[in-house]
């Protein structure tokens, strides 16, 4: 399984499409989408917030997979700290089944994600943000103005295989950065996973 993870990692870094996006330092957009439980999902659903851990994620990647738990833990430590996770799955369905809305649904429930899962159904907020993997974090600030400033961009850690065996959190040392009243540094890594998969 280790030789069929490292053949992966090894095929996207090699295919990893030059994306266009935000910067650390943008203003990001809210957006508007449906989460599994059905609603419709703002930022702006989370006056309190002080900011978000936007993470575009899916089901049937192997890396995505990984981070699953992790995500979790992160959620429920650092949304009490005013860093929720907003995950967002960006792929087509029709190219990948096992990332339908229905399989989402499936999907949350039986990880009883704490955060919300929307789906990025016509593909637009993954292009606007500049995501070109599964997972890619986007974390952002809210200033005095309420603006979503880009904080952060890239991977969760160091070891997608083993939690265990991680060196680097970069993800939460750039949310404790932030808390601190700090700027992340690294603000920027190279987000390693699986590629989006766009309608043609």
């Amino acid at each position: 399984m280790k030789t069929l993870f490292s053949l992966i990692l090894i095929f996207n870094v090699l295919t990893l499409p030059a994306g266009e996006g935000y910067s650390v330092g943008d203003k990001a957009s809210d957006f508007k989408l449906r989460s599994v439980d059905g609603s419709m999902v703002s930022l702006s659903d989370f006056p309190d917030a002080e900011g978000f851990v936007v993470v575009f994620t899916c089901n049937h990647c192997p890396f995505a997979k990984a981070y699953q738990d992790r995500l979790i833990a992160i959620d429920k430590e650092y949304k009490m700290k005013g860093y929720p996770v907003i995950a967002i799955n960006p792929n087509d369905p029709e190219l990948v089944p096992e990332d339908s809305y229905e399989e989402m649904q499936k999907r949350a429930k039986e990880k009883e994600y704490p955060f919300p899962y929307l789906f990025d159904e016509k593909q637009l907020v993954f292009k606007q943000y500049g995501a070109t993997r599964t997972p890619h974090v986007f974390l952002l600030k809210k200033n005095t103005a309420g603006e979503y400033i880009v904080k952060y961009i890239g991977t969760i850690d160091d070891n997608y295989e083993d939690p265990y065996a991680v060196k680097q959190t970069y993800l939460t040392d750039a949310l404790d950065a932030l808390i601190a009243g700090k700027e992340p540094d690294p603000a920027f890594t190279k987000a390693i996973g699986c590629t989006i998969k766009v309608k043609q």
